[in-house]
């Protein structure tokens, strides 16, 4: 069986969106006025992080599936396109700047995203065996 479409876009989609989930849940527990163990037991119970825990449970069963049926080497890089996806929700969600270096290095990592998703076996050396 052929892993689909929406499993390798469902797999960066569902880490940023962890991602945001836990930012939004870090801003909302800077009004608690608890400290210590206190501030983390309260920003645990926020929604936004149950929300992150949802989505990154949702997460590990999609990438077990894809692991299932494509090689570690090819289907780990599809996970830096979560980089990319983080730079453009913090700008986009948060307002957050985005810097000309941080353009370049994610037009960078799809183009290495890219390259390593549409390499041929047939262009990997094979590994030489000993007897």
């Amino acid at each position: 069986m052929k892993t689909t479409l929406s499993l390798w876009v469902g797999i960066p989609v569902f880490n940023t969106l962890a991602q945001v989930f836990v930012k939004l849940a870090a801003e909302h527990s800077v009004q608690i006025e608890a400290t210590g163990w206190a501030w983390v037991a309260q920003a645990a119970a926020q929604p936004w992080m149950l929300a992150a825990a949802v989505v990154e449970i949702a997460c590990f069963f999609l990438w077990m599936h894809v692991l299932a049926e494509v090689d570690l080497g090819r289907a780990f890089p599809l996970t830096a396109v979560s980089y990319v996806l983080i730079v453009l929700s913090s700008w986009f969600w948060f307002l957050e700047p985005a810097s000309a270096l941080q353009i370049i290095g994610s037009a960078l990592i799809l183009g290495g995203v890219y390259l390593i998703g549409t390499a041929s076996e047939d262009e990997a050396p094979e590994p030489e065996r000993q007897s």
